[in-house]
C-alpha cells in the first residue's frame, strides 16, 4: 500500500520529527505540545532527569512554495536552547526557541525568525542535476554545510546554508550520512575546499530525507 501525504501534513510530521531531537528529556514538569494550527496549549509532563528546561518553539519548515508553522513545548536541555536556522535551496527550517527552568514556566508561544532577507553570504547547494548552484543564505545563516550519504536510498550529496549555532551543537549525525563539514567562507562548501569537519544536530538531515 503505498501513503500518500499532503505537503502540510508532511511538514506537521518533519516538525515533530526536528523537535523530537532536540527533547527527550529531572524531576522538572514541563508543559507537552505540538500545534500547527494556533497556540499550543500544553499537558504536563514529567521530564528525565538528563532533560533540566522547559522550552518553547517556533519551527517554520517550507519546502517549495508549501510552507508551514509549528509551536512546540517540551522537556529539553539547556544545551538545545538555541535559534537555528538550515537552508538546501529547494527545503529550508527556522526554529526559534526560549527555555526556562521551573515547573510548568513553557507558557508562552515564541515569534518565530523566519526571514528572507539575503545576508551577503553564498553557499552552494543541490539539485536533482548537480551541487554546483549557488544559493544566497539568508538571515542568521553564516556558515556553509556539506554532507554525503554512505547508503544509496539517500541523496548522495546536500548543501546548504546554515546557522552557526547548528555546528556548534555536538550530537549524533543522524544514520545514512557522513563527511559532515561546516565552512566559514562564500561558496566553500564546495568539493575541492578545506573544511573543518563538525558534528550537527540530526533535524536538518531527517528534515531532507523526510521529503525526498
Amino acid at each position: 500500500m503505498i501513503l500518500v501525504t499532503s505537503p502540510t501534513m508532511d511538514l506537521y510530521i518533519f516538525a515533530v520529527v526536528l523537535f523530537s531531537l532536540f527533547a527527550g528529556g529531572h524531576s522538572l514538569q514541563c508543559n507537552e505540545c505540538t500545534n500547527m494550527t494556533g497556540p499550543c496549549v500544553g499537558e504536563a509532563k514529567n521530564c528525565s532527569l538528563q532533560l533540566t528546561a522547559c522550552s518553547s518553539a517556533t519551527v517554520v519548515g517550507s519546502i517549495g512554495n508549501n510552507s508551514a508553522v509549528t509551536q512546540v513545548k517540551s522537556c529539553n536541555s539547556p544545551l538545545n536552547c538555541v535559534n537555528a536556522s538550515v537552508n538546501f535551496g529547494i527545503a529550508r527550517a527556522t526554529i526559534s526557541m526560549t527555555c526556562c527552568y521551573t515547573n510548568l514556566c513553557n507558557t508562552q508561544d515564541v515569534p518565530d525568525s523566519y526571514t528572507i532577507i539575503p545576508n551577503g553570504k553564498q553557499c552552494y547547494y543541490c539539485d536533482a542535476n548537480n551541487c554546483s548552484n549557488k544559493l544566497n543564505c539568508l538571515g542568521t545563516e553564516d556558515y556553509c554545510i556539506k554532507a554525503k550519504a554512505n547508503i544509496t536510498s539517500l541523496p548522495p550529496t546536500v548543501k546548504g546554508c546554515v546557522s552557526k549555532s547548528v555546528c556548534d551543537i555536538p550530537s549524533l549525525v543522524p544514520e545514512g550520512y557522513g563527511d559532515i563539514s561546516c565552512c566559514q567562507g562564500d561558496l566553500c562548501n564546495s568539493a575541492k575546499s578545506i573544511t573543518l569537519n563538525l558534528l550537527l544536530i540530526s533535524w536538518p538531515f531527517f528534515f531532507y530525507t523526510l521529503f525526498h
